[in-house]
């Protein structure tokens, strides 16, 4: 599937994907779904998979690959996919221009 979504790996996140990666002893990939529930409404997961599923989006920049499901792709057009590492700790930080509002931790979201 292309990336028409304007999807983006910023090098930061690409840098923290393939560490992750390497430390895997398999061909495993981080996947990236937008789920129901959180305290916002939406929630992000975060998997390491080994295959690609029908309709899974395989999105590689800077280096990094990520598979995102067909479902999720509309909630994440648009956004690029970050890290930050900061006093309040580390994680993966999706930037999302789709999100009226977000829950205080950053996992959930609202539209």
């Amino acid at each position: 599937m292309e990336n028409n979504n304007n999807i983006s790996i910023s090098k930061n996140a690409a840098k923290k994907i393939n560490n992750i990666i390497a430390t895997q002893d398999d061909n495993s990939v981080l996947k990236i779904s937008v789920l129901g529930g959180g305290c916002a409404g939406f929630s992000y997961q975060f998997d390491l998979v080994k295959e690609l599923k029908e309709g899974d989006f395989l999105l590689e920049e800077n280096g990094a690959k990520v598979l995102i499901d067909e479902i999720s792709i509309p909630y994440l057009a648009g956004s690029v996919i970050d890290y930050k590492d900061d006093l309040i700790g580390q994680s993966f930080d999706i930037k999302n221009p789709n999100a009226t509002s977000s829950c205080g931790c950053g996992t959930s979201f609202s539209m």
